[in-house]
């Protein structure tokens, strides 16, 4: 069995894989300092609540985004599975192909949702990740990353609106039944949800007329991402192991011999 682990801004995403199937996952939260002894220990938990020895677990590999956490988890992975984990980067073998200017300043997390996407969906693909930030990433027909956008997460903007205003709320993340909203929630809701589907359907629109692209297929991720691809035809896909799918497509091209 394979471990993979997303470490996002907000939470740190787990998935075990069998063969090619996905038969476990589990989230932790990121923003807790935490040492390699705690994550050792929370990891080999988590593996055993959901059924799995951890001595099962014949290698790992992390797509990380939050540096400052990556020398504990590591040494965990050491110290409780016996196992030092691939760190996915841009100089990693992938086979997708960065052809932007600076291919070290993409986002690991960008890498191998991309990648994913490709292999999956075929090309030219937009795949867009709803979490902390939203990103869109362009892939062409030939496998090559060619670019993206960036821009506040649906949360991240939300809490903008509660810390920034005093008298505005912190609220769930929800549609709304009508985009007037009737109250200080429901008004915040709309504007937040109504928001990111009509900056969804703005970018897949411009993206599509400067790079004559029709025949682009959009996919969709995040734990957001849901709530975004249902309410939007311009969405084809919305997949929310996608980025698991990805650091996982990216181990096997390492060719690691385990066990």
């Amino acid at each position: 069995m394979i471990l993979t682990l997303d470490v996002g801004n907000t939470n740190m995403t787990g998935g075990v894989f069998k063969g090619e199937d996905i038969i476990a996952t589990f989230r932790i939260t990121t923003k807790m300092p935490r040492t390699s002894d705690e994550y050792g220990m929370l990891l080999c938990n988590l593996l055993q609540q959901n059924k799995i020895n951890p001595d099962d677990i014949k290698d790992a590999i992390i797509c990380s985004v939050v540096p400052n956490v990556m020398h504990s988890l590591a040494s965990a992975m050491i110290k409780y599975l016996d196992i030092k984990p691939i760190i996915v980067g841009a100089d990693l073998k992938t086979g997708l192909r960065i052809d932007v200017p600076n291919p070290q300043q993409v986002g690991a997390d960008r890498i191998v949702d991309a990648v994913a996407a490709y292999e999956i969906y075929g090309g030219p693909v937009l795949v867009m990740d709803f979490g902390t930030a939203t990103t869109y990433d362009l892939v062409d027909e030939t496998g090559a990353f060619i670019g993206g956008i960036t821009a506040p997460g649906i949360r991240t903007a939300g809490k903008a609106l509660w810390q920034d205003a005093a008298k505005l709320p912190e609220i769930e993340i929800a549609k709304p039944e009508k985009i007037v909203g009737v109250d200080t929630i429901t008004s915040m809701q709309s504007g937040l949800v109504y928001g990111q589907i009509g900056q969804t359907e703005y970018i897949v629109k411009k993206v599509k007329e400067e790079t004559g692209l029709n025949n682009l297929k959009v996919v969709a991720t995040g734990g957001l991402g849901r709530i975004i691809a249902e309410e939007t035809d311009c969405i084809d896909f919305y997949d929310a192991n996608l980025t698991l799918k990805g650091i996982y497509l990216v181990y096997k091209k390492q060719n690691r011999n385990v066990n």
